[in-house]
C-alpha cells in the first residue's frame, strides 16, 4: 500500500486522513499498522529529536504534505535539515495540545508556580532564539488564516490558547472528529473569545447578583448554614450561558443534580426562586406540608424560563447530603423524560451535574455512573458536568489529602469526555467554555466537563473556622477582592462600563431583595408543558391494600400464548426451549404455572393495560436462576447486535413500552438511575432486581436517602419495585439474606410496602396491584431462589383469573380447628420445608400461616387467621435467620401484634442463634441449623417474648 502511494500520490488532498489516521494508531500501538509505515514512522520519530515517543495528533499529516510537494513520498526522511525543523514544530504544537493545560492560568489564589514542562519549550526541539522569526508550515492549527507562521507568531498562538484562562484536555480522546471539531472552535480564537458589551454586562449582572445574594443571606441570618458560593460566583455565568446556549440547540428540559455547595444561588438566580419563599425557609417556616421536610439546601424547585430557542423546563433535583448520589438520579430521571418525549436523538432534555471537586473524584457512584453512561438501557446522550472546584475537600489540607490524581476530573477520562479547565475569576471565559461544552454535548452527544477553578470564601460552612487547617490558603483568599470585583474593574478599563455602574447593579438587586423579589425574574408564569406528568391522581391518597388484580381466564391464556410465541427462525437453547414449550401449554391449562410464568404474565396483563414496564439489574432479562427468560437470544446469531427476541415486546398492537436492559455490574448507581427514572414517570411499573438480595448493600445509600424517606422529606412519590433474591439453601454469608430487618428498621408512615410473596399467583397479582392502585409507594419484594421452580410453589389459572393479593395466606390444609395449640407464622421457602415436616410427621396439632406481607402489617387479616384457632395458645413467629436479624425484634415490638394476641396467647421465637454474619458458609453447619429451625418449630420452645413490647 505505501509503495502503491509512493508511485501515485502526493500525501495531501484525499489521502491526508489516511495517512493521518495511520499515524494516529502508530502512536497508540505501533503494532497496529504494517512494517513498512511502523519503519518511517519510527524514523520520523527519531529525527525530531523527541526524548520520548510522540502522542497521537493530527498536524502531523502537514508535514507530510510539506515533504510531498518536493516529491513523492520517500520511506526515510533526510536526516537533519528543514524536514527535521518542521516535525518538530508540529511537535511542539501537539505538545501543547496535550500539555498546555499544565500551564494555564487557572488558580486564582495564584498558589503555586508553573511547573517545568520541557516539552513546552521550543529548545527542547533544539530552537533557539534566532529560529523565532523563521517561517514553518502550521499544519492543522487553526489559529491563522495562511498556512505558515513563524515560530515566534506560533508560540504565542499556542499560549493564548493552551495556557490562558483555559486549558483544555482532550487529546486522549480516540475519535479524531471529536478532537477536531475542539481544537476548530478553541484555536480559531486562540481561547479568548469576542463578546458583545451587552453580554459583558449580562455577565457582570449574574456576577453581581450571585455575589450581592450571598453577602445578603450573611448579614440578614447571621451565623445559619447555607454553604455559600462565594470565591466560585461565576458558577452562576456558567448556568445562564448554559440554558441560552442548550435552548438555542434544541434543548426543553435541563435536569440539574447538585450537593449543597452553591444551591441556594443556583435555586434563586438561575431557576428563579422566590427570595421572599427562600427567606421564610431560612426562619423555619414549613414551605411544604410534610411529615419530615428537609435543610434549605436540599430542596428541589423546577421553572419554566426563555431562551432563543423557546421555553425550557429547569428542574434541580432534591439531593441529600450524600453529595455525588443525586447524579445518577438525575440521569434517571432524563431517561424517563426521554423516553416519554420519544426523544431517540437525546437532544430534548439535557442533564447537567454540579460537582464539589474532592466529591467528584472520592466518591465511586461517579465511576459507576460513568460506566453505564453510554451503554443502551441507561446512556442519556451525554451529559454536562461542572465541578465547583474549591481546591479544598471540606477541611483537608491540599490535593494531595484527597486524591491520588493529577485533576479531580481525571475520573472523566475513562469516558473520554473533554475536560475544559478554566480560571473562576475569568467569566468570560467560563462563559465560552461552557457554550463549548453544550455544543459538544448537542452534537456528539457525549458527556463534557467543566472545572471552574476557583476558592471557597468561607469555611465548609458559616460556622466553621476554616483558618484553623488553612492559614496559607486563607490568606490568600482574604486578600482576593472578590471575583466581580475584578471583572468590574476589567470593564471599566476597557470602557464597557461606566465607573459607578457596577455599584448601581449591586444596589438595584439588594433593593429588590429588601422586597422579597428578584431584580430579573427569568420564570415564564402560567406556561404549559406538553411533556409534563400528572401527578395529581396519587397525591395524598390513603394507603389500602385492597385491589382488583383479576382479569378474565381468557385474556391470561392468549397472554400466556404470546408469551411461548418465538419466531420460527429463532434457534432457542434446548434448556430454554422446554421452558418456553412449557409456558405454551401453561397457557392452555395443561400445566400449573410456576413463577416464572406467573411474574411474566403480570407485565404482559399490564403492558396490554397500557401500562409500560422497566426491568433492570445484572441478570435481568435471563434471571440469575434461570427463571424469567424475558430476552431470548438465538443460538445461530453471529453479531452481538442482532438475534434477541423480547415475547413481552410482542403482546398486542399499541401495547405500551416494554424494556428490559442487563445493567452494568453496580448496585448503587443503577438502583439510584431506576429511582430518578420512575420519580418522573408514575405510569411505568419500574423494577430492578438484585442479583442476589444480599448484593443490595452496595446500594444502601439509596435506599436510605431516597426510597424509605423522599415522601417524607421532600413529598417526592416513587413506585419502584425492588426484587431481592432470599433464602437459606447453604450459599453462604453474601448469598443468603436480603437483610429484610434493615427494610423494617426503616418502615414508618406507610413509607414503603415489604412483601415476601410465596406463589406465582401472589407475584402476579402484587405486580399488577403495584400499578393498577392509585398509590404510588416503593415496593420490597423479598423473592425466592429455589423456590421458583418447587412442585409445591405453582397457582393455577384460575388463582390468577379470580383472585387478589393475600397479604396473608391462612392454613390451607384441613385441619380440626379444636385441636390446633399452635400456630406457626412463616415466610417463603421455609413454609414449604414446615408443610413437608409437618405432612410427613402427620403433626395435627400446629397450622402454618403464611404472612405474605410484612409492612404495611395487615392487622385485620392477620386476626382473622389467627382467631381461626381458638385453642392455640402459642403463636410461634419462625423464621430462617439468626435471631437478631430478619422480621423478629421488628414483630415483636408491635404493640398491635400483642393487642391481637391478648394475654392468653404466647409470642415465641424459633430461628438460627444470634450470629455477626447473615449466614454460616458451612455446608453441613447450614443443614444442621436448617434442621434445627424446622423441628423446633413444632417441639418445646423457650419463652422468647419480649418484655415491654413498644409502639
Amino acid at each position: 500500500m505505501m509503495k502503491q502511494l509512493e508511485q501515485t500520490s502526493h500525501l495531501f488532498g484525499s489521502n491526508a486522513p489516511f495517512i493521518e489516521e495511520l499515524y494516529e494508531n502508530y502512536l497508540a500501538d505501533p503494532a497496529s499498522v504494517a512494517d513498512e509505515w511502523r519503519d518511517y514512522f519510527d524514523k520520523l520519530q527519531a529525527q525530531a529529536g523527541a526524548a520520548t515517543r510522540d502522542v497521537a495528533h493530527g498536524p502531523v499529516i502537514a508535514a507530510f504534505e510539506q515533504m510531498a510537494r518536493r516529491g513523492p513520498v520517500r520511506t526515510v526522511v533526510a536526516a537533519g535539515g528543514e524536514d527535521k525543523r518542521q516535525v518538530s514544530v508540529l511537535q511542539l504544537i501537539n505538545a501543547y495540545r496535550f500539555l498546555g493545560n499544565r500551564w494555564a492560568n487557572l488558580d486564582p489564589l495564584k498558589r503555586t508556580e508553573r511547573p517545568q514542562i520541557a516539552e513546552l519549550e521550543p529548545s527542547y526541539y533544539g530552537f533557539t532564539e534566532a529560529d523565532l522569526s523563521q517561517t514553518f508550515n502550521v499544519g492543522s492549527f487553526h489559529g491563522f488564516s495562511t498556512e505558515h507562521a513563524s515560530l515566534r507568531e506560533i508560540l504565542e498562538a499556542l499560549r493564548q490558547t493552551y495556557c490562558g484562562s483555559i486549558g483544555a484536555e482532550y487529546m486522549y480522546m480516540t475519535d479524531i472528529g471529536h478532537k477536531r471539531w475542539i481544537q476548530s472552535r478553541l484555536e480559531s480564537v486562540r481561547g479568548m473569545p469576542k463578546f458583545s458589551v451587552e453580554m459583558k454586562k449580562r455577565f457582570l449582572e449574574r456576577t453581581t447578583a450571585a455575589e450581592t445574594l450571598e453577602r445578603y443571606l450573611h448579614t440578614r441570618y447571621v451565623g445559619q448554614k447555607r454553604f455559600s458560593l462565594e470565591g466560585g460566583e461565576t458558577s452562576i455565568v456558567a448556568m445562564d450561558e448554559l440554558i441560552r446556549v442548550a435552548g438555542s440547540l434544541g434543548g426543553q428540559e435541563v435536569v440539574i443534580g447538585m450537593a449543597h455547595r452553591g444551591r441556594l444561588n443556583v435555586l434563586v438566580n438561575t431557576l428563579g426562586k422566590s427570595p421572599a419563599m427562600l427567606f421564610s425557609e431560612f426562619e423555619g417556616k414549613a414551605a411544604l406540608d410534610l411529615t419530615a421536610g428537609d435543610v434549605k439546601y436540599h430542596l428541589g424547585f423546577s421553572s419554566d424560563v426563555m431562551t432563543p430557542g423557546g421555553p425550557m423546563h429547569l428542574t434541580l433535583a432534591f439531593n441529600p447530603s450524600h453529595l455525588e448520589i443525586i447524579n445518577p438520579v438525575v440521569e434517571g430521571s432524563v431517561y424517563a423524560r426521554q423516553v416519554r418525549r420519544k426523544d431517540t436523538e437525546k437532544s430534548q432534555v439535557v442533564p447537567v451535574l454540579i460537582h464539589g471537586d474532592a466529591a467528584v473524584a472520592g466518591q465511586g457512584v461517579n465511576q459507576e455512573m460513568l460506566n453505564f453512561s453510554q451503554t443502551r438501557g441507561y446512556g442519556t446522550g451525554g451529559t454536562v458536568h461542572i465541578v465547583i472546584n474549591n481546591q479544598i475537600g471540606f477541611t483537608t489540607s491540599d490535593p494531595r489529602d484527597y486524591r491520588s490524581s493529577l485533576y479531580c476530573t481525571d475520573i472523566f477520562k475513562m469516558v473520554e469526555a473533554p475536560i475544559f479547565h478554566v480560571n473562576g475569576d475569568d467569566p468570560e471565559a467560563v462563559a465560552f467554555v461552557t457554550a463549548l461544552a453544550v455544543e459538544f454535548r448537542q452534537q456528539f452527544k457525549k458527556d463534557v466537563v467543566i472545572d471552574i477553578v476557583c476558592f471557597r470564601k468561607l469555611g465548609h460552612n458559616e460556622q466553621d473556622e476554616p483558618m484553623v487547617t488553612q492559614p496559607l490558603m486563607y490568606r490568600k483568599i482574604q486578600q482576593h477582592p472578590g471575583t466581580r470585583k475584578l471583572y468590574a474593574d476589567r470593564l471599566i478599563a476597557e470602557g464597557t462600563c461606566s465607573g459607578d455602574e457596577p455599584d448601581k447593579m449591586i444596589a438595584e438587586y439588594r433593593e429588590h431583595l429588601d422586597k422579597g423579589e428578584l431584580l430579573y425574574n427569568p420564570v415564564l408564569s402560567g406556561h404549559q408543558r406538553q411533556f409534563s406528568t400528572d401527578w395529581s391522581p396519587y397525591l395524598k391518597q390513603p394507603y389500602t391494600d385492597e385491589c382488583d388484580t383479576s382479569i378474565p381466564v381468557q385474556e391470561i391464556k392468549r397472554l400466556g400464548e404470546r408469551l411461548a410465541t418465538v419466531p420460527e427462525t429463532f434457534a432457542l437453547h434446548s434448556r430454554v426451549k422446554k421452558i418456553i414449550d412449557d409456558r405454551g401449554a401453561m397457557a392452555r391449562g395443561e400445566l400449573p404455572l410456576d413463577w416464572g410464568m406467573g411474574e411474566n404474565l403480570a407485565y404482559a396483563s399490564l403492558l396490554a393495560q397500557g401500562f409500560g414496564v422497566r426491568l433492570s439489574g445484572e441478570d435481568v432479562g435471563r434471571g440469575t436462576f434461570f427463571h424469567r427468560h424475558a430476552a431470548l437470544h438465538d443460538q445461530k446469531r453471529e453479531r452481538w447486535d442482532e438475534g434477541t427476541y423480547k415475547p413481552l415486546d410482542h403482546i398486542q398492537d399499541g401495547q405500551a413500552s416494554f424494556q428490559c436492559y442487563d445493567s452494568v455490574l453496580s448496585e448503587e448507581a443503577v438502583l439510584a438511575f431506576e429511582y430518578g427514572y420512575c420519580t418522573a414517570e408514575p405510569n411505568e411499573l419500574v423494577v430492578w432486581e438484585a442479583q442476589f438480595g444480599d448484593f443490595v448493600n452496595g446500594a444502601q445509600v439509596v435506599i436510605d436517602q431516597f426510597i424509605s424517606s423522599g415522601e417524607a422529606k421532600w413529598g417526592r412519590l416513587s413506585g419502584l419495585v425492588m426484587l431481592l433474591p432470599h433464602g437459606y439453601e447453604g450459599q453462604g454469608p453474601e448469598h443468603s439474606s436480603a437483610r429484610p430487618e434493615r427494610f423494617m428498621s426503616m418502615a414508618a408512615e406507610n413509607n414503603w410496602q415489604v412483601c415476601v410473596p410465596t406463589t406465582p399467583a401472589q407475584i402476579f397479582h402484587l405486580l399488577r396491584r403495584q400499578m393498577i392502585r392509585k398509590l404510588r409507594k416503593p415496593l420490597i419484594i423479598i423473592t425466592p431462589k429455589s423456590l421458583l421452580r418447587h412442585k409445591e410453589a405453582v397457582s393455577s389459572i384460575d388463582e390468577l383469573a379470580s383472585g387478589h393479593f393475600q397479604t396473608v395466606i391462612p392454613e390451607i390444609d384441613n385441619l380440626d380447628p379444636k385441636k390446633v395449640k399452635r400456630v406457626v407464622l412463616c415466610q417463603g421457602k421455609l413454609y414449604y420445608e414446615l408443610l413437608a415436616h409437618r405432612r410427613e410427621n402427620k403433626i395435627i396439632d400446629t397450622a402454618l400461616v403464611r404472612l405474605e406481607q410484612l409492612y404495611p402489617f395487615p392487622a385485620q387479616e392477620f386476626a382473622k387467621a389467627i382467631n381461626q384457632f381458638p385453642n392455640a395458645k402459642e403463636v410461634v413467629w419462625c423464621q430462617e435467620e439468626p435471631r437478631n436479624q430478619g422480621a423478629w425484634y421488628w414483630l415483636a415490638s408491635r404493640q398491635y401484634l400483642v393487642n391481637v394476641l391478648g394475654t392468653k396467647r404466647r409470642l415465641l421465637l424459633v430461628s438460627r442463634p444470634a450470629a455477626a454474619s447473615p449466614a454460616v458458609g458451612y455446608y453441613a453447619k447450614h443443614n444442621q441449623q436448617q434442621k434445627a429451625v424446622i423441628e423446633n418449630a413444632f417441639g418445646p420452645i423457650q419463652d422468647t417474648t419480649p418484655q415491654s413490647p413498644n409502639v
